[in-house]
């Protein structure tokens, strides 16, 4: 493998600008900005690189992008990324513009550098590696690349019921990973579900003067009324049947946790969000096993009436309200959402509108899969130290859909760190940590095709 470091070494400048062109395209799936042209600029990437890609399109969706290059051995491996981006709103927060993919102090800021075009381009360029410097590689790999992932892999089911063939894998890369406050490489095994629902009560035909608050209902107190009957001041849930198929952490997971604990500093990931405590006091394992396998209920945002500055004295027509629940093995988003109808309308809530924006089912590998052990591995020889091996992520993603059905075993890795402002303005990854994230893939690649 010293080979294939000294080419990453050797081709760390134009590895880094193939990043910087990458992050220059906006690709915002909200908005249906780009999608088709950053999905050619990535084909293009893997083909630079000595993958063979297409552009696949998706009725109804952005386009995926398929690469595979064939390997000498008998294992596939197959890597999951996304080439959009959440918008980048508030733009006035941004120190510089967040397309414009500048280096300042070590690190690249950009829109998607982190969330997930950094780890997408580290893996085409840890392929190119062992292709250009060994001639072939070990394993074949394919690359699975779609345009929606923040807006929940709205068209990916139909993309795997249509090429099942282009899924087939022994093992899966995820797309995501990062450096913990303590420097410590997070992998992950896993992902919450989600259920996203809109909520919206409405009222008179039009915004009243406030004086009519007498006779005419409003519809801001009904959606926080409804509202407060989803969770009490426990942070328990009250739904009916929430918690039936939750599925409490297995031995294995809680011996896990508890070495997580011992290597985490959760005084310094408090004080890093400004906060004199966690919810409900929690600390150490309890505080990682209500994290990692307990689901939620978040209210996103809420809008009504008049916000700007100064009083404007109205009774709003309408409320909405965007809640997500994050889900955990075995709930299911669909099931979840019915429940969330029944619930409004047992409470007396019957006439709010509850809409679905977005259902992720979850979905776990065994700590156990051979392939948790390559990557950890991997990643003790690649950064020197050992990893925290996580048995899920709290975030979502389409796992479920690319690799529960046919039992693909994923690990998810990434060249973030804690201070990535993943989704928030000025986000930007380190460029070390992009550096060593494509010598982590290459040993992932060769430990995986039997190498030693």
């Amino acid at each position: 493998m010293d080979r294939v470091f000294g080419y990453i070494a050797a081709r760390q400048e134009e590895f880094v600008d193939r990043l910087r062109a990458l992050c220059r395209r906006p690709s915002i799936a909200a908005q249906g900005i780009g999608l088709a042209e950053t999905a050619a600029h990535v084909a293009a990437l893997m083909r630079e690189a000595g993958i063979p890609s297409r552009v696949i399109p998706v009725e109804g969706g952005a386009p995926v992008v398929y690469g595979a290059a064939r390997g000498t051995g008998s294992r596939t491996l197959l890597f999951y990324n996304h080439y959009d981006v959440q918008p980048p709103d508030p733009l006035e927060e941004w120190a510089s513009d967040p397309f414009a993919a500048e280096i300042r102090d070590g690190k690249l800021y950009a829109r998607g550098a982190a969330d997930n075009k950094g780890n997408l381009v580290a893996r085409i360029c840890a392929v190119e590696a062992m292709l250009r410097e060994l001639g072939e590689l070990p394993v074949t790999v394919r690359f699975i690349v779609e345009g929606e992932e923040e807006i929940g892999s709205v068209t990916l089911p139909r993309f795997v019921r249509e090429h099942p063939d282009l899924v087939a894998a022994d093992a899966c890369i995820w797309e995501s990973g990062y450096r913990d406050l303590q420097e410590n490489v997070v992998l992950a095994l896993g992902v919450k579900g989600i259920c996203y629902v809109e909520l919206e009560a409405t009222g008179a035909n039009r915004d009243a003067h406030s004086s009519v608050a007498t006779i005419v209902p409003n519809p801001a107190w009904r959606l926080v009324w409804a509202l407060a009957t989803l969770k009490d001041r426990h942070e328990r849930i009250l739904i009916h049947g929430f918690y039936d198929d939750v599925l409490e952490p297995t031995e294995e997971e809680m011996a896990q946790l508890r070495r997580i604990a011992a290597q985490r500093d959760d005084d310094a990931q408090r004080r890093d969000y400004g906060l004199d405590r966690f919810l409900l006091g929690l600390s150490g394992v309890e505080l990682l096993k209500r994290h990692l396998f307990q689901p939620t209920c978040t209210i996103c945002g809420i809008a009504s009436g008049y916000s700007g500055p100064g009083s404007k004295t109205v009774l709003p027509r309408r409320a909405v309200a965007k809640v997500d629940f994050r889900l955990v093995p075995n709930q299911r988003a669909d099931d979840i959402f019915e429940k969330v109808q029944a619930h409004l309308a047992q409470h007396g809530f019957a006439d709010l509108a509850v809409r679905a924006l977005g259902n992720e089912n979850p979905a776990r590998t065994p700590m156990s899969a051979e392939i948790v052990k390559i990557v950890a591995e991997s990643a003790r020889r690649v950064y020197g130290r050992e990893p925290l091996v996580f048995p899920s992520m709290a975030g979502t993603g389409p796992m479920h859909v690319l690799t529960a059905p046919a039992a693909i075993p994923t690990v998810g890795t990434g060249v973030g760190y804690a201070h990535s402002n993943n989704h928030a303005p000025n986000e930007n990854i380190r460029i070390e940590d992009f550096v060593d994230g494509i010598k982590h893939i290459a040993m992932i690649l060769h430990l995986f095709g039997g190498g030693r």
